[in-house]
């Protein structure tokens, strides 16, 4: 066999600092597994949230267990239904009024990963609860170079009235670190690449982006010698695993660049500097996200993350998709046949770009089992219809296996008013968290 190498093994060169995704030779007990061995394989948690609730007519399946007829709007996962549950029955109290009046929007991002009911306020005395990501991290970020990353496709903001007296700071984040402190997202996937693959210090970062500017040169022409040399020394199966990692880390790289209506050299670069921003696409700054997230995943640069499509409330526009008028005043259909086929459009498109995701940590092989397997992904909203502004029975997806812990492919149906944090503290288990409660949970979600 091999000589193992350390989990955290980096490829470096200039300033940069190129993790690794997870090979045989790393640990190399877990082929032994089946025969009692531990397998050291690690479990990521993550969530994603889609704004104004659902089509609930196209999202909800009528029957329950294996055996459920896809609706409209998961007929998009149909290729994944194997690797998905949908969860419905799933409540966030928090979310509710409580006597506060409008604010559902705000509400439903505010409590969706911490279970709890935010102060009414548009001023600077914000008050709500940690959420499940952080509490989390607590227990494991430290095991990994990033305890968690806070992703999304709309900048966060920290002041200013969002909705119906809530600050803007419930609408645009919901992940917090303690009750009064909100996590930034990053949208700019080209901030987030250069976080994940620069060196570790911030002379080492200035360095290899000077370095890049001044010889266009991609991250891994730095780090081209360590890989050389460590390719040398991996059976096969591994060489196969670097091979299609760094081939996955050139293309996000062209793709940042625009290198499709660029000019590369012989090399394969582009011959033009990566430009600051983000993509105005939608499609494609989602997908170059998505990207992203499977990077950091596979290299296991952090094991939970967080990602917001759009803030709460968004009244954007989906004219790629054919869909003119605003989001939210969709939302609103009034029962309008139109209005509520809109809805379902802009569904459908979310849901491709979750199955992009999906299709991208299914294709990494880690052991036995994929990426995805490997994962626990919560896919949904703090609304349930968009029209009524229930926060009950919500759309709620949970994608992976958590590494053979659920089974997959079935459609559960809890009883009505089950708090969504039953499943965040069964989640928080998993991942090593040693948590008896979370936000209002009352027990612990069987999946």
């Amino acid at each position: 066999m091999p000589k193992s190498i350390s989990r955290r093994t980096v490829l470096r060169g200039a300033g940069v600092s190129l993790a690794l995704p997870l090979l045989d030779v790393m640990s190399p007990s877990r082929l032994l597994s089946a025969a009692g061995g531990s397998d050291r394989t690690p479990l990521r948690m993550a969530f994603f949230y889609v704004p104004n609730g659902a089509h609930m007519p196209d999202w909800k399946p009528q029957q329950e267990g294996f055996k459920y007829d896809l609706p409209p709007t998961l007929q998009r996962l149909a290729d994944y239904r194997d690797d998905i549950n949908v969860l419905s029955g799933l409540t966030l109290d928090g979310a509710r009024a409580h006597g506060d009046g409008g604010g559902d929007h705000a509400r439903s991002v505010a409590a969706f990963l911490t279970g709890a009911h935010p102060r009414k306020t548009n001023g600077a005395d914000i008050q709500n609860g940690i959420s499940v990501d952080q509490a989390t991290a607590q227990y494991v970020g430290d095991k990994t170079r990033f305890a968690s990353l806070e992703l999304g496709l709309e900048s966060s903001a920290q002041a200013g009235n969002c909705d119906s007296g809530y600050s803007c700071a419930y609408a645009s984040n919901m992940s917090w670190r303690g009750p009064t402190n909100p996590m930034s997202k990053e949208i700019d996937p080209g901030a987030l690449f250069d976080r994940l693959f620069a060196g570790q210090t911030v002379k080492e970062t200035k360095r290899a982006k000077s370095a890049r500017e001044t010889y266009r040169k991609s991250v891994l022409d730095f780090a081209l010698e360590d890989a050389k040399q460590l390719h040398k020394t991996l059976p096969t199966v591994d060489q196969r695993k670097l091979d299609e990692y760094l081939y996955a880390v050139r293309d996000v790289e062209k793709r940042l660049a625009g290198a499709d209506r660029l000019r590369l050299d012989e090399s394969g670069v582009p011959d033009y500097p990566r430009p600051s921003g983000v993509p105005r696409e939608l499609e494609k700054h989602s997908d170059l996200m998505m990207d992203m997230i499977t990077l950091a995943m596979q290299t296991d640069s952090t094991r939970i993350l967080s990602f917001m499509f759009t803030n709460a409330g968004s009244n954007r526009s989906y004219k790629e998709i054919g869909v003119t008028e605003g989001h939210h005043e969709l939302s609103h259909h009034g029962k309008s046949e139109h209005k509520q086929a809109e809805i379902a459009k802009i569904n459908r498109f979310h849901i491709e770009r979750f199955a992009y995701l999906l299709n991208r940590l299914r294709s990494v092989r880690e052991g036995e089992r994929t990426l995805l397997e490997n994962s626990m992904i919560v896919y949904g909203s703090g609304i349930s219809d968009g029209d009524r502004h229930n926060h009950d029975d919500l759309p709620i997806l949970l994608a992976g296996s958590a590494a053979g812990r659920i089974k997959t492919g079935r459609h559960i149906q809890y009883e009505n008013g089950t708090p969504l944090c039953n499943l965040y503290l069964w989640m928080m288990q998993q991942m090593g968290a040693d948590a008896k409660q979370f936000g209002d949970s009352n027990g612990v979600l069987k999946v």
